[in-house]
């Protein structure tokens, strides 16, 4: 039998507490919505992305990333911005390189750093594909209505608030 997919294993886990709230606390509870939510919508943009661009969500990502910085990133600049180390980058720009949707040149006051930017070729198709992404994600919450979407902006942003504030606490 296979194993369960990494969704299916957040969907069970959110089930378990949901099913037995009394033996879980709301926070956890909370938090493995949070993250059912996050899978699913992942999950999906990256099956859109790739039916129907043959793009992996991290090129989207890196090309999302050059496409805010007009005048080129670093590979240390972009490893920061999208959280990967510089070898997750490196591979991408590579990739993205030979299919002549990026470029490589090297910096006029560091030469030993690259800046790597969109070709015309890579922001046209990334702001085809931004389009797409931007409609794909307002339809997954089209069934909110805008007065809950805007209570759920605002209760995000005391989450993010509440969860910085308890890392700040640790450090």
């Amino acid at each position: 039998m296979d194993s369960p997919s990494p969704l299916e294993r957040v969907l069970d886990a959110e089930t378990k507490a949901a099913e037995n709230p009394q033996d879980h606390r709301d926070e956890l509870r909370l938090w493995l919505r949070l993250l059912t939510c996050t899978t699913l919508i992942e999950g999906e943009i990256r099956r859109r992305l790739r039916e129907r661009f043959d793009v992996t969500l991290p090129r989207f990502d890196l090309m999302a990333q050059l496409d805010k910085a007009p005048d080129g990133l670093t590979l240390s600049a972009l490893s920061k911005r999208m959280m990967v180390s510089n070898g997750n980058v490196t591979g991408l720009v590579e990739r993205l390189v030979e299919t002549g949707h990026v470029a490589r040149r090297t910096s006029a006051t560091d030469r030993r750093a690259q800046l790597i930017s969109l070709t015309e070729l890579g922001r046209a198709e990334f702001r085809t594909m931004a389009a797409a992404h931007e409609e794909w994600v307002a339809e997954m919450f089209a069934g909110l209505g805008r007065p809950p979407r805007e209570d759920l902006m605002r209760l995000l942003g005391r989450t993010k608030s509440s969860v910085r504030a308890a890392i700040t606490a640790d450090i």
